[in-house]
């Protein structure tokens, strides 16, 4: 066994852990090893990641020394890891299955027998018989209850009680009570001599099949992370020496050329540097319409190749990649539990001596009250109520919900950082957006070209574009952009001179020029009247005009805009109609602002802010007793994104954006934020139907267990059909966290 130290995540698959009561226990156990930092188990798919130095063989001691067994996944790669985890969970399913054909071979038969025949016990013969019965029965307990009995114990000698112990003691009990019958009937009553064998039978079959058809059903839930890894290919082609080499995707180093042909998955992220294609990204995205990809371009892993050849250059390799970071960020989050999952946690935690208390207080009740067998009746009472209050369900309830909601927002391009971020999502009631590469694509474009004075278009922006060719302002990139669009070719400035707040000036030609706005033409009397209108109603849709003259002559007016991102508008009357609170903060003059924010139906709006006046708006919102999200793509909005309750960075933003955010949209589209919020509901309210099923069935279940109902109805539950009920309520919970798979978070 390995007792190498390591820094890094440690991921284990957990077996013998039944019940959301055993989550508390093992994080406890692993979190008191030295050099442990934090603790995560995911109890839906048995597994627990360690963080820290701690020792791997030591951390396996912790977990056996309560009861439980663990196993390094492997750490060769995430297809390895998940292909040992399928090979465990298939190997344990059909264990429980031959553990449930055995228990049920053996029980069904005596239950059957028991709706015909008398089971009590009168004659010697039928002690006999009913002894061998027995002796039958303690061979199935032994070997398909072997592991709750194990578990029993190990929970004894730790203090401890989980579902393991609820079982051992029902089924126990009932074996007992029929043993006792069956060797010294004289103890008992006549009418108490009835043998309960084929309820210890039953009842472990029934629960080895609930747990072996939510195994199965557990499997399903892990299907975005497999999608997600099934999208890197096993081998790249690289180029070395001027030879193409198909070599393992695990041997590609960073500086690689790699080529890809129409068809192929793209193995690494990379920059192109020869050919053009289109690629589809919409693993990465959730966007169906492929990208144009030319020289100069990123690539990234696990995309598809559609057309042309690309050849690019390997920037990022192994778990550097974008999708490696998806996957990782979407298992992290899959792992962590929001704040009514830890509710559910401790109240398994302390469910089960509870469950114990008022199974005892139920025989009592029974031996001092109930009619003759008195102590047959506190038997079957005792036995059912701890069968019937285990609580399977309460441990699967949140975590299984958890799971698919994050792998179904993965597929929409949503990356969601932890549960408490799905959690707080549903909750948001003011939605605080930037306006810059948010709602705008964030690259200013040339938009109009108003000519005066009979100057033709293309030469008006040849010169324009020529004075501004040598300036980094962002206007000044829309033109020499425009420009190059149409072919332009541009000429030598003489006498550049640029005019702080107003614009530019020099000669083209043996022309004056002068390029700016109004104060410009005003400081060198151009007379520009007859552009007055159309200067005003371009600024008023959201537009800035700036005027271009030739030796003291208006020649035009040229309009330069950040566009608002076609669905723009359409996403946000969908938060809108969410009843969620919208404010647009911009560092654009308020006149922009107003028009950015009409155009797209958004009421209340702050210009002119700085990054620090962002964050204080979250604060001021949140001082106010509003759940606020903020969403940004730029380095300014990282402080805000931080302080947010929840923060969403659009993807296609910045990485200081994304990494100060909670949740990242990896499309461009305000469409992602109602996605997510759509997912976040979803989820939640997933999450709130198990739970509730899971306390009702408890709450409901163990009364009539108990037998308050007899004294009215005549009512008692068979603990059998209370093994079965709590195998169906397990079964329950799962298939309803997997409907979240067809949920359908745009059509919300």
């Amino acid at each position: 066994m390995t007792t190498k130290t390591k820094s890094t995540a440690q991921d284990f698959i957990i077996e013998g852990a039944n019940c959301g009561s055993c989550v508390a226990k093992i994080e406890k156990a692993l979190n008191s090893v030295q050099g442990t930092q934090n603790v995560e188990m995911n109890f839906a798919q048995r597994t627990v990641r360690v963080e820290g130095k701690a020792y791997e063989s030591t951390l396996i001691k912790a977990v056996e020394n309560i009861g439980y067994s663990a196993k390094p996944m492997s750490n060769e790669s995430d297809q390895d890891a998940l292909d040992e985890k399928a090979k465990s969970d298939e190997a344990h399913y059909k264990k429980l299955m031959r553990n449930m054909i055995l228990a049920l071979g053996v029980g069904a038969p005596l239950m059957i027998y028991g709706l015909i025949f008398d089971m009590s016990v009168t004659t010697d013969t039928q002690r006999i018989a009913w002894f061998l019965v027995g002796i039958v029965t303690l061979v199935v307990m032994a070997i398909s209850g072997k592991q709750f009995y194990n578990g029993a114990w190990q929970s004894f000698k730790n203090h401890t009680a989980n579902m393991d112990t609820l079982i051992a003691l029902g089924t126990g009990t009932a074996w007992l009570y029929s043993m006792c019958v069956v060797i010294a009937p004289s103890l008992l009553p006549e009418v108490a001599r009835h043998v309960y064998f084929e309820a210890s039978s039953m009842i472990i079959g029934l629960i080895s099949l609930g747990l072996a058809f939510e195994v199965k059903a557990r499997g399903r839930t892990s299907q975005a992370i497999k999608r997600l890894i099934g999208l890197q290919p096993k081998t790249a082609r690289v180029i070395r020496d001027d030879q193409a080499l198909d070599i393992n995707i695990s041997d590609v180093v960073k500086n690689d050329k790699v080529r890809v042909r129409p068809g192929e998955k793209i193995p690494v992220d990379g920059d192109v540097i020869e050919g053009s294609s289109t690629v589809d990204e919409s693993m990465l995205t959730g966007e169906p319409m492929a990208v144009r990809k030319k020289t100069g371009d990123k690539v990234v892993a696990g995309s598809i190749n559609k057309s042309g050849t690309l050849l690019f250059k390997a920037t990022y390799i192994g778990s550097e990649t974008t999708l490696a970071n998806i996957i990782n960020m979407v298992k992290r989050a899959q792992n962590s539990k929001p704040s009514i999952g830890r509710l559910a946690d401790v109240i398994s935690g302390i469910f089960v001596p509870t469950v114990m208390i008022i199974a005892v207080l139920a025989g009592l009740a029974w031996l001092n009250f109930g009619p003759d067998p008195s102590i047959a009746y506190a038997v079957v009472a005792i036995t059912t109520v701890l069968i019937i209050a285990c609580p399977c369900a309460l441990g699967l309830a949140t975590p299984m919900s958890v799971m698919v909601g994050i792998g179904k927002a993965a597929e929409s391009g949503i990356l969601i950082r932890n549960g408490e971020s799905l959690q707080t999502t549903s909750k948001i009631t003011t939605m605080i957006l930037d306006k810059t590469g948010t709602i705008t694509q964030g690259t200013p474009q040339v938009t109009d070209v108003v000519t005066f004075n009979n100057s033709d278009e293309n030469t008006v922006m040849q010169r324009v574009a020529s004075l501004e060719s040598s300036s980094e302002h962002p206007l000044a990139q829309a033109i020499t952009a425009y420009a190059k669009k149409q072919d332009l070719t541009l000429s030598n400035v003489a006498d550049f001179d640029a005019i702080t707040g107003k614009g530019v000036t020099g000669s083209v030609d043996g022309q004056t020029l002068l390029f700016g706005n109004k104060a410009l033409m005003d400081k060198y009397n151009v007379a520009v009247d007859d552009a007055t209108d159309q200067a005003q109603t371009l600024a008023s849709h959201a537009k800035t005009p700036m005027y271009f003259a030739s030796n003291n002559k208006l020649m035009a007016l040229i309009a330069v805009a950040d566009p608002i991102k076609e669905d723009s508008t359409e996403a946000i009357k969908r938060l809108q109609d969410k009843g969620i609170h919208l404010v647009m903060l911009t560092g654009d003059n308020k006149a922009t602002a107003q028009a950015v924010a009409k155009q797209v139906g958004i009421d209340d709006f702050i210009a002119e802010v700085m990054p620090d006046d962002k964050v204080n708006e979250v604060t001021k919102r949140q001082a106010n007793g509003e759940i606020v999200g903020m969403t940004g793509d730029g380095i300014n909005d990282a402080p805000a994104l931080a302080q947010a309750d929840v923060g969403f960075a659009i993807g296609t933003g910045t990485d200081v954006a994304i990494e100060s955010a909670d949740i990242t949209l990896m499309r461009g589209s305000l469409h992602g934020l109602a996605d997510a919020i759509a997912v976040s509901n979803a989820t939640i309210s997933n999450i709130k139907q198990n739970l509730f099923g899971a306390f009702i069935y408890n709450v409901a279940g163990i009364p009539i267990a108990a037998g308050v109902l007899y004294p009215f109805f005549g009512i008692l539950l068979n603990p059998v059909v209370a093994g079965a009920a709590m195998a169906l309520s397990s079964l329950t919970v799962v298939s309803n966290a997997n409907r979240l798979r067809f949920f359908k978070p745009n059509k919300a």
